[in-house]
């Protein structure tokens, strides 16, 4: 793996100064199986929507980075996130989405679990017929809980388990999105049952996804359509420590696309035409518009391959109605377009990383900023990791017997 500490040393400089993160980063797959546990691990990352789970007793397995996970919802609707294996031989206990009718049973063993994740049966444990034995402690053997939380629809895992709490985590980002949408915004905003999913793959690595969505400098050719009536001009940065990202001050999507919604009650009047368009590091891009909403999860599949999932919010459940299905049609054909567009420019970055006449590029500070502090962020992940990996360990000569 080409990954140096000199390297994100480079990248952590003043903007001015610093380069991009190198090649290996994009095209690695070590680099990639480093980035789950030094970039998404410590902190919270996104791993589904909350409507992909059934509402009733379900299990749903779900691979990330190469790690197995399962969600299960409860009879009561609360959902819990499991490392997905058996504790008894370490067997993948779910590999297909299930129904949970009473427990969720090993095909190995048939040792089973509640959808709490306790161990109710260990057939045969003891000899044939006898199912249980003395000195085993069930309760010490159940399947291993993830650390998760649910915010916007999506569900969000911390997989070290010390990460920062969950709503110190998004507290400054939710600070920000209430400036127009106000606390009680949130309340408002409703998942479209029709017109408000969509799911692209991306040729890409995962951080190309991230590093687009910061900037807006690439609007004038990659997005000609948008950039007519919410210009390169009309866009600013914000920058916090957990999320970065742009805004616009002319957003007329609604009006051009003739999709006259319900608006947030409490948007401010005069900044209807302010949108904003955040990162929530490491992997949820999400966008607040005065009549809806949207966040997308980037799952990566691969050094070279993202998955991204749409899902749009409007305002109040009346705007979820059919009358309201043309509107909300067309807003969704407005944002298909501009992610569709995105697909190509990501592709063609993600082939611009074989080639060793890259080396980072640079960050010109009126236009990228939030990609810096994006590249910053990881490299500071990165960079923790590898130090932790080359300090030297004790010898066998000086370790306590």
């Amino acid at each position: 793996m080409e990954l140096t500490l000199e390297q994100l040393a480079k990248v952590q400089r003043p903007i001015d100064a610093a380069t991009g993160l190198p090649n290996a980063a994009y095209t690695s797959g070590e680099c990639f199986a480093l980035e789950r546990d030094a970039v998404m691990a410590p902190t919270w990352a996104a791993i589904a929507f909350t409507d992909s789970i059934p509402e009733r007793p379900f299990a749903q397995p779900v691979d990330f980075m190469g790690l197995p996970l399962l969600v299960v919802r409860d009879r009561h609707g609360a959902l819990r996130v499991f490392h997905n294996v058996c504790s008894h031989r370490g067997m993948k206990l779910v590999s297909e989405p299930t129904e949970v009718k009473g427990l969720i049973t090993c095909r190995y063993h048939c040792w089973a679990y509640a959808t709490s994740g306790e161990l109710k049966a260990t057939p045969h444990f003891g000899g044939v017929e006898r199912h249980h034995a003395g000195g085993f402690d069930n309760a010490a053997h159940g399947l291993k809980i993830v650390r998760s939380a649910v915010f916007m629809g999506i569900l969000f895992v911390n997989l070290s388990g010390d990460g920062p709490d969950f709503d110190q985590h998004t507290a400054a980002l939710r600070h920000r999105a209430e400036e127009l949408l106000h606390p009680g915004g949130w309340a408002q905003l409703a998942p479209g049952i029709t017109d408000a999913r969509l799911t692209l793959t991306a040729p890409c690595n995962w951080k190309l996804a991230v590093e687009n969505y910061c900037e807006a400098y690439h609007l004038p050719w990659v997005h000609p359509e948008l950039n007519s009536y919410s210009r390169l001009e009309d866009h600013y940065c914000f920058l916090s420590d957990s999320f970065a990202g742009q805004g616009s001050l002319a957003y007329r999507g609604s009006d051009i696309a003739g999709a006259h919604l319900p608006r947030v009650a409490g948007w401010p009047a005069d900044r209807l035409h302010v949108a904003e368009y955040p990162t929530l590091y490491p992997n949820v891009l999400l966008g607040f518009q005065a009549d809806h909403a949207f966040a997308i999860l980037l799952t990566p599949e691969a050094p070279d391959r993202t998955r991204e999932e749409l899902r749009i919010f409007y305002v109040g459940e009346g705007a979820t109605e059919d009358a309201y299905r043309a509107c909300r049609a067309a807003t969704l054909a407005a944002w298909r377009l501009v992610f569709e567009q995105d697909l190509n420019a990501v592709e063609q970055l993600q082939l611009g990383r074989a080639s060793p006449g890259y080396r980072g590029g640079v960050f010109p500070p009126a236009m990228d900023t939030a990609t810096h502090h994006f590249h910053a962020w990881v490299a500071a992940r990165l960079a923790a990791r590898l130090q932790t990996l080359s300090a030297p360990r004790p010898s066998a000569a000086s370790s306590p017997v």
